[in-house]
């Protein structure tokens, strides 16, 4: 569940005033971890790779696609099994990719992504435009 922190509500995807800033959140004792809601206005885009690591190594048909990357953020996601590509892009509607054993989601809006601030390999502290991967994979 997402808490709103600083705030005695639960937050929402979907509602920005159950949102609060990063050194808010940093701060805060409620809830476990931090997150990040990602929205239209913001531009930001987020490619949830599931399950692409066994044993902390990444899966052929994840490092596929992460070699198509261009250098942005990538984390290690809260499981420790899959990774959260960060960079700048559209996509509409979210999108959930299961073929095989890929299993990729991408959003762009409407959808809170938790965080680890746990670097996947050495993932830069910036984005990129991830519009061609993104296109690629829908």
């Amino acid at each position: 569940m997402s808490v709103a922190a600083g705030k005695a509500t639960v937050a929402s995807s979907t509602a920005p005033d159950t949102w609060t800033t990063y050194r808010t959140a940093t701060r805060s004792t409620a809830g476990a971890g931090l997150g990040f809601v990602l929205s239209a206005e913001d531009r930001l885009a987020c490619i949830d790779l599931d399950h692409a690591l066994a044993d902390g190594e990444l899966l052929p048909w994840a490092r596929e696609i992460v070699d198509r990357l261009p250098r942005t953020y990538i984390e290690v996601s809260p499981s420790g099994q899959g990774l959260h590509v960060w960079g700048y892009g559209e996509v509409g509607r979210g999108r959930r990719i299961r073929r095989g054993e890929v299993a990729v989601e991408v959003y762009d809006r409407e959808r809170y992504i938790c965080m680890t601030r746990r670097p996947f390999e050495n993932a830069p502290s910036k984005l990129a435009d991830l519009s061609k991967v993104i296109a690629d994979l829908l």
